[in-house]
């Protein structure tokens, strides 16, 4: 089931993220699974840990990428479930209005 992008993400206390040059490694220490992000990866991480949700992040991202809504919708669900799916992220539902 795809997040809402109504929800914003947060880094788990046992998440370590280290950027080396325009590439990044992600490691959950409990689990010791880790990920790397090539840079377009990384900037998709930066945007959604940075963004008072993912909806905001994808407009960032819009705004930088040539490339169609449908496909940057489609590229950062994949990443964001990649992420949810091995305890690199967490989601926090947006609050109600």
């Amino acid at each position: 089931m795809p997040v809402p992008f109504e929800s914003r993400v947060t880094i788990p206390e046992n998440i370590l993220f280290r950027e080396l040059e325009s590439e990044a490694v992600i490691l959950n220490i409990d689990s010791e699974s880790y990920l790397g992000l090539d840079d377009v990866g990384t900037r998709m991480w930066s945007a959604l840990t940075a963004s008072a949700s993912i909806q905001e992040a994808y407009e960032v991202l819009r705004k930088e990428y040539d490339v169609d809504s449908a496909t940057l919708r489609r590229d950062l669900t994949d990443l964001l479930e990649k992420l949810i799916a091995n305890g690199l992220l967490r989601v926090i539902n947006a609050p109600s209005p």
